[in-house]
């Protein structure tokens, strides 16, 4: 029991019952409660300050795995993970997300191509393998939808459309945005079986970019595991996790804008030795 939990209680409670009703009902020593009533409430210490500083920067999107990776980077500390764990449950400031399942979208199909990807994620270089989907966003006046695309080399997002509409030109322009700045001649771009995908329009286009098309296996979503997960972290990080609030379309926007600056320039993934994805493909390069 954390004593500034008790005090905080007891002084809510004590208008309406005994201080010794309430201790006993939360199995606290009367004595106990005085002697800390008279100690007053203990401040952090230094590796706490620290702790709570990092949760707030990072607007309690990251577990204590995450925490201990940010007290090596900013204050040169180093500390067993159990340690962190334990001050973020004293306080809690643990991860505060939302799992929320993914409503599939269905079409009639006009392509289908094999699964080359066949779940091999991992890729050697940046342009070898990119993988697609859409996800809604349920947050603003209306619904809007969000089309994205991931480089595995790196998990970085490297393009992004958000609309009124999930139809195919979604797809298209976010494919076309992705393809502006690299070189897509051979990359394997790997997608789910929806609608947009499987049109002719999108494997057209694909074509002419040189990139070789890869679909998931109908109703698996394993098979597209990390862009389906990246727009989860998206949601449950920067929707679910905050607190309820009135917002227009273009404040939506704006917080997916946000966010995925922050995954990919300052979010740190294990997988990429605690580096964010755009350090991780600077420094390897």
């Amino acid at each position: 029991m954390v004593p500034e939990v008790v005090l905080d209680l007891v002084e809510v409670l004590k208008e309406k019952y005994s201080i010794s009703l309430i201790c006993e009902a939360i199995g606290v020593p009367r004595s106990t409660y005085y002697r800390w009533k008279k100690r007053g409430p203990r401040k952090p210490n230094e590796l706490e300050r620290q702790i709570l500083e990092i949760c707030v920067k990072h607007k309690f999107r990251i577990g204590h795995r995450t925490v201990k990776a940010w007290l090596k980077r900013d204050y040169k500390v180093e500390v067993n993970r159990n340690t962190v764990q334990k001050v973020m449950q004293k306080y809690n400031l643990q991860c505060r997300v939302k799992p929320k399942k993914k409503v599939k979208f269905s079409g009639e199909s006009h392509i289908v191509v094999p699964n080359r990807l066949e779940r091999n994620f991992k890729a050697s270089k940046p342009n070898e393998k990119w993988v697609t989907d859409i996800t809604y966003l349920p947050f603003g006046q209306s619904m809007m939808y969000l089309s994205s695309i991931m480089d595995l080399y790196n998990n970085e997002i490297i393009a992004y459309r958000i609309s009124l509409s999930q139809d195919v030109t979604l797809v298209l322009d976010t494919l076309k945005d992705a393809v502006q700045n690299r070189n897509a001649e051979n990359v394997m771009l790997h997608s789910d079986q929806g609608a947009q995908y499987t049109s002719k329009a999108f494997q057209t286009l694909a074509k002419e970019k040189g990139i070789i098309t890869s679909m998931s296996r109908k109703g698996n979503c394993l098979d597209n595991a990390v862009i389906e997960s990246f727009h989860s972290t998206l949601k449950s990080e920067e929707f679910y996790s905050q607190p309820r609030e009135y917002l227009t379309n273009l404040i939506v926007v704006e917080k997916v804008k946000n966010f995925i600056h922050y995954y990919n320039q300052i979010r740190l993934q294990a997988k990429l030795n605690y580096l964010s994805p755009i350090e991780y493909r600077e420094q390897v390069a």
